[in-house]
């Protein structure tokens, strides 16, 4: 669904996302040429293969990045929240399935569009430069993730990477806490995104509020009192915490 339009300044994420280094110029270009689409809970976005005929940012909800192999099993690989940026200039084409798994608003820009304003922007193109490059380092996160951490680190880890965004989001340090987390998941995508069962994702969830590292007021609601104590909960063997 097609939505009004959004003034940048007034935007919501508009410190966060990929036009958050523009400058007044930049802004008027992309303001021109943006518009604002709704996808509902469960909605595709894009399939894998699709043409990208826009790029965009998430403005508001939750989404998520998978690859289903040709025997059916499907891998979620990454988590789409807001300022997060979807679609790549000059790739045509998607490489993942990426869907809705809340109501999501989208601003959009059409491929071309954007690509040029890329081309003749470095505040633009710098910005992108940065996004894509923090997105690589959560890719390596995430390899780390699956390929050395048990299920209690996984889910510790996705709670601490939801308090940063969470800090990022309101422009503040982490704190030690208490930090109140909205959970952009229910338990079983949890548990997809995380490669562990759900059977397995509730009892960590129990263990942790047990032991009171978290707080659970609501199936989509954490609190974790003490940040400092959850991340002991990720520590590498010499101590420090895993990359």
């Amino acid at each position: 669904m097609r939505l009004a339009k959004v003034a940048c300044a007034d935007c919501p994420i508009r410190h966060r996302a990929v036009c958050a280094e523009a400058d007044a110029d930049d802004l008027a270009v992309l303001e021109s040429i943006k518009s604002y689409v709704s996808v509902p809970k469960g909605g595709s976005i894009v399939a894998a293969g699709d043409a990208f005929d826009h790029v965009s940012s998430v403005v508001a909800g939750c989404a998520t990045m998978s690859r289903t192999l040709e025997d059916g099993r499907r891998q979620m690989v990454g988590l789409l929240l807001p300022s997060d940026f979807i679609g790549r200039p000059g790739r045509a084409r998607s490489s993942f399935d990426i869907e809705a798994v809340s109501d999501v608003t989208l601003c959009r820009f059409e491929r071309p569009a954007f690509e040029k304003i890329v081309r003749s922007s470095p505040n633009v193109a710098q910005r992108l430069l940065t996004m894509t490059l923090d997105e690589l380092e959560i890719a390596r996160d995430w390899s780390v993730l699956l390929g050395r951490m048990t299920a209690r680190e996984r889910v510790a880890k996705f709670l601490l990477s939801l308090v940063r965004r969470e800090a990022s989001a309101e422009g503040q340090e982490i704190t030690d806490g208490p930090v109140v987390l909205h959970l952009p998941l229910s338990r079983e995508a949890i548990a997809d995104y995380l490669g562990l069962t759900i059977e397995t994702t509730s009892r960590q969830f129990s263990a942790l509020r047990r032991e009171g590292l978290i707080e659970t007021p609501s199936a989509r609601q954490v609190v974790v009192p003490d940040v400092a104590q959850l991340t002991l909960e990720v520590l590498d063997d010499d101590g420090g915490p895993i990359a």
